[in-house]
């Protein structure tokens, strides 16, 4: 019998024969042939997508805007969670303040997995493009909402409990937004170059801290501590509604990705079903809830929680503290893009495994550099940690989305990640402030996050590489015409004699 191919559309190859009797396969070899070309038709030219450059920036651009704006409005509340202690919780020591306003910092984690349940399964259903609208909208209008609340002088008990409700809101539209924005980016970008176009995913989140950072900084400084605990903190989440519009308007101007309308023209977007996300993708939805466990741990504990680090631990004013900051967030913008490039030529399990590995090796030596209190010292650790950090925002953006198939991808995702930053990442402020009030020790971070490092290695292993390949359940997406051609010819069959 003639050797088959053993391209993926699986002509004349075993693998469509799997599963049935060798000896009726070796009698008619002919039928068996046809049955595998049923199930597995060849591909044509026209079922590949051919991205269009001005195209796939455009959605780029509109999902780091919304991403950059959901990480500047939980950033504008992590680095004023001192101030916010002392207009909403009042009452008790210093401590306890900070405990409270990291509380209800963590309590908008607790709802995201309801957020990721209603909205992802919806963005399975009726597209992307329109629940990324609809929790751009609810995202600006909560943290607007924010900058409107009296304080506890001026109304007592109800001032933190309109706080934790329009938290709650955040918490329950942001469920929807991550997993939506990387679903958004890597339907939309190149196979072989999805590392570089989701890598400007992290860049929004690493843009929305610095512009948190640098507003919440210069108010602080031109103000004072005093005007800002007595009006100043109001401003920064009252910029959200702006910049809420001006995100709107870009998704809104945008087409669904390829992949979805692929799906629309096959009448398969009936929906995701939860059972079918529990049962049928346990296995990757466990990969992705450990995957983004280890990032948003070491990614939080870096990037939300330093500044208070710096300001309880050693002394630095927050102003000083913001600014070190700051620096080093400047200086991974600089790098990330170039991680998401190189993450599509040498994959993304190496980077993934170079990003945890590093956070294992350099958490302690990184912590003990940073006690040393100096400038340079606190410099020196803040850069031993942004360095592993950079390889994870470069590539976790591409990763995520490739774990699974078009058809339930969105939800898959939302719920994953949700899940995740509610158990883990969320929650790693008020994780290590109480445990550094436990057990008296300022190394309780660097233990925190090598550990959390450590398990995502294992998770890591057992991840497939998915760089420079079609995302499951879509037909190839390439840039060129040439490109496309390329591949139908390297998968047709080889003429048989």
């Amino acid at each position: 019998m003639p050797n088959g191919s053993s391209t993926e559309a699986g002509n004349n190859g075993t693998a469509g024969n799997a599963g049935h009797d060798p000896a009726a396969v070796r009698r008619h070899p002919a039928l068996f042939r046809a049955v595998a070309r049923r199930r597995n038709p060849r591909l044509r030219r026209t079922d590949i997508t051919v991205t269009d450059e001005r195209t796939v920036r455009r959605a780029v651009k509109a999902a780091a805007l919304g991403n950059a704006m959901e990480w500047f409005d939980f950033g504008i509340y992590s680095y004023l969670a001192v101030t916010l202690g002392n207009v909403f919780f009042p009452s008790g020591n210093d401590t306890v303040r900070l405990l409270s306003s990291l509380a209800t910092f963590a309590v908008a984690f607790l709802v995201r997995p309801l957020g990721g349940m209603f909205f992802g399964p919806l963005g399975d259903r009726i597209g992307r493009k329109r629940v990324l609208a609809l929790t751009m909208v609810l995202m600006a209008s909560g943290t607007f909402a924010i900058g409107l609340i009296p304080s506890y002088a001026a109304i007592g008990f109800w001032s933190p409990v309109l706080l934790i409700c329009f938290r709650m809101l955040q918490g329950f539209s942001t469920g929807g937004e991550y997993g939506g924005a990387a679903t958004f980016i890597a339907e939309y970008a190149p196979d072989k170059r999805r590392g570089y176009f989701g890598s400007f995913l992290e860049f929004g989140t690493l843009a929305g801290y610095v512009g948190a950072a640098g507003l919440v900084t210069a108010m602080t400084s031109a103000l004072g501590g005093d005007a800002m605990t007595d009006w100043g903190w109001r401003v920064p989440f009252l910029v959200a509604g702006p910049l809420g519009l001006v995100g709107l308007y870009l998704r809104m101007k945008l087409e669904d990705t390829p992949a979805f309308r692929k799906l629309e023209e096959e009448e398969e977007t009936g929906g995701t079903e939860l059972k079918e996300i529990f049962t049928a993708q346990w296995a990757r939805l466990l990969l992705c809830i450990v995957l983004a466990g280890a990032y948003g741990i070491t990614d939080y504990m870096l990037l939300s929680y330093m500044p208070t680090y710096l300001t309880d631990q050693l002394g630095y004013d927050d102003t000083h503290g913001l600014l070190i900051l700051i620096a080093t967030m400047v200086l991974l913008m600089a790098v990330i893009t170039g991680v998401g490039r190189l993450s599509d030529r040498i994959g993304r399990k190496p980077l993934l495994m170079a990003g945890l590995g590093g956070f294992v090796a350099l958490s302690a030596p990184a912590f003990l550099l940073l006690k040393q209190g100096s400038l340079a010292a606190v410099l020196g650790g803040m850069l031993m940690l942004g360095l592993p950090l950079v390889c994870l925002l470069g590539t976790m953006s591409a990763v995520l989305p490739a774990l699974f198939p078009t058809h339930v991808r969105y939800g898959s995702l939302a719920i994953g990640y949700n899940i995740s930053t509610s158990l883990f990442g969320g929650t790693t402020p008020l994780v290590i402030t109480a445990l550094i009030h436990a057990t008296g020790s300022d190394m309780t971070p660097a233990f925190y996050t090598a550990g959390a490092a450590l398990i995502g290695m294992v998770a890591v292993a057992f991840m497939r590489e998915t760089a420079r390949q079609p995302l499951e359940g879509s037909p190839p997406a390439v840039a060129t015409r040439e490109e496309a051609e390329e591949i139908v010819t390297s998968r047709s069959p080889e003429p048989k004699f």
